[in-house]
């Protein structure tokens, strides 16, 4: 059975070039437009991995993260940053949120799915 990965990015280019990575890799993908659109379609399925942007309207991913490690369901869920953002203290407010790990814009779609693969559980 494949895997689900949900996308959060406010860029619709952005979602649908990792969309077709992760499907080409054989992944299902949800899609979020922001972290409150996201978190409204978190509603108990399995989710495997996130890949969420930082900067984007209505809810930041590292609200979004928070949010999502408060819910029982996907307390353990990894997400990985998809985002431009490159400074240290930004990555460090991502990893106390909860995310696993930082992957900067512009990025190479195997980059991408290689952390994708070390991260995601069977």
């Amino acid at each position: 059975m494949a895997k689900t990965i949900m996308i959060v990015d406010d860029s619709a280019t952005l979602r649908q070039v990792v969309s077709i990575a992760l499907k080409g890799a054989g992944y299902d993908v949800l899609e979020g437009v922001d972290g409150k659109d996201a978190l409204t379609k978190l509603t108990g399925q399995k989710v495997h991995l996130i890949i969420s942007d930082v900067n984007m309207p209505n809810m930041d991913g590292l609200t979004f993260v928070t949010e999502v490690k408060k819910l029982p369901a996907y307390k353990f869920t990894p997400v990985i940053m998809l985002t431009t953002e490159a400074g240290e203290a930004k990555k460090a407010a991502g990893q106390a949120a909860g995310a696993k790990a930082w992957v900067i814009k512009p990025f190479k779609p195997e980059q991408m799915l290689t952390a994708v693969s070390k991260l995601i559980l069977p």
